[in-house]
């Protein structure tokens, strides 16, 4: 595939489950636009984050976008103070569950290694997982939506007020100053 994952995909979501979740961008906007369009894109991205997964199926696809938005309905609903819904907890779970990846540390950077029976599916429970880790850890209180025009992604506020209030400043947070400045 000749596209630039950076050009398809936003990558610098220090989560890894919320950066899957950036697969649908604009999502407070208009018109979301999904980004995993066919199993290729789902590949490009698993490839991007050393998920290695190959032949994705449209089956695989398909669970991989369930597994998303389950991801992302659970997330806003902690940013919002409210409770998860009991299905999609229950999607996380089993997907979490049913993953055989085994972490890896190779050439001094970590890694996955996953089977060969199932790599996506190995792939997708990391990615499950993950998500249990930021969404049931200690740091749940600071899960929040981006404030940005249209954006409403997820990301883990570590800024030291935790009044942080953009997924990224270079993306959602540079189009609202340069809005106020074009206002001004």
């Amino acid at each position: 595939m000749s596209e630039d994952v950076h050009r398809v995909f936003r990558m610098d979501n220090e989560v890894l489950a919320f950066r899957f979740t950036a697969t649908v961008s604009d999502r407070a906007g208009a018109a979301p636009r999904e980004r995993l369009t066919d199993p290729a894109r789902l590949t490009m991205w698993l490839r991007a984050t050393r998920l290695d997964a190959r032949d994705v199926s449209p089956t695989e696809l398909k669970a991989a976008v369930e597994l998303r938005e389950a991801i992302y309905r659970i997330g806003s609903a902690i940013a919002a103070d409210g409770p998860p819904d009991a299905q999609d907890v229950r999607t996380l779970n089993t997907v979490a569950a049913a993953g055989h990846a085994k972490a890896v540390l190779e050439h001094g950077r970590a890694g996955w290694h996953l089977t060969g029976a199932t790599p996506v599916g190995d792939a997708l429970g990391v990615l499950a997982t993950d998500a249990v880790r930021i969404l049931g850890g200690p740091d749940r209180s600071r899960i929040k939506s981006c404030e940005g025009p249209g954006c409403a992604g997820l990301f883990l506020d570590t800024s030291r007020g935790a009044n942080r209030r953009w997924c990224s400043m270079n993306t959602c947070g540079n189009k609202v100053k340069k809005a106020r400045l074009a206002a001004n």
